[in-house]
């Protein structure tokens, strides 16, 4: 990669959640946009934690390349027993921590959006880098990331214990998220069954979704890690959504 790149947080430039929720609203399926904890919380990092969101800017023509998204929080508790709400715990938890003056001691990763034709670049691996650096500086003792694997998405079905346990042929991991993390030293530590919880009423389901429930049931939709659950009967759908927990020792 020969670009040339700038890192750019969201404290040196104050509107940058203006600039990147389009590219991160067309990232992310439709019904990602929708979890009860990022709703409430998410514009909270900008005014919370400038320092921890930054963007990656191509200075040849000035376009975001990549987005960032991380938390500091306090956690002492072994990693074993990482609540098994991942994602939601970690976003509420930090920004719990901050109103409530409490100290942190780790930073969360939250978010990594690469703009779709930077995609195979080794960018995802420059955004960890940077997200470990800043942890050094802050001097927290480890980053740690509820990782979303993204190809998941094509094997719904597939417990993810098993999933998480695939290689490729050359002995790396299967998932490119994982593989990125296990690059520069993560080490997948859990499974976090219940990373994200996102209701909805079967209206909501359908339109977020794009297709019909005609029964109450499971069904596998695009883009969902597992099967959603409808239920025709209460007129609601709900995902959960386990993520990976990965840990890097600084």
């Amino acid at each position: 990669m020969t670009m040339k790149l700038s890192i750019i947080n969201a404290t040196e430039q104050p509107n940058q959640l203006e600039l990147t929720d389009p590219l991160t609203e067309k990232a992310w399926p439709t019904f990602m946009l929708n979890d009860p904890v990022a709703n409430v919380n998410w514009s909270k990092l900008y005014n919370y934690f400038p320092e921890y969101q930054f963007i990656f800017l191509n200075e040849e023509n000035n376009e975001i390349v990549a987005i960032a998204n991380s938390i500091p929080l306090a956690y002492s508790d072994s990693f074993d027993n990482f609540p098994q709400t991942g994602w939601d715990y970690i976003l509420q938890k930090g920004v719990d921590d901050y109103n409530d003056k409490i100290e942190p001691n780790i930073m969360s990763a939250l978010s990594i959006v690469i703009t779709p034709h930077y995609l195979g670049k080794g960018i995802s691996t420059l955004v960890l880098q940077e997200m470990r650096n800043i942890a050094k500086k802050k001097s927290l003792s480890h980053l740690i990331a509820p990782v979303r694997p993204n190809l998941k998405t094509f094997y719904p079905i597939t417990p993810i214990e098993e999933y998480i346990h695939w290689k490729n042929e050359d002995g790396n991991h299967f998932d490119a998220w994982l593989r990125v993390h296990e690059s520069i030293g993560g080490k997948i530590v859990k499974v976090c069954h219940e990373a994200m919880r996102i209701p909805g009423s079967l209206t909501d389901w359908e339109l977020w979704a794009d297709m019909k429930f005609p029964a109450t049931g499971q069904y596998t939709v695009k883009g969902a890690l597992v099967p959603i659950t409808i239920d025709r009967e209460s007129n609601t759908g709900l995902y959960v959504e386990p993520n990976v927990l990965v840990v890097h020792g600084l």
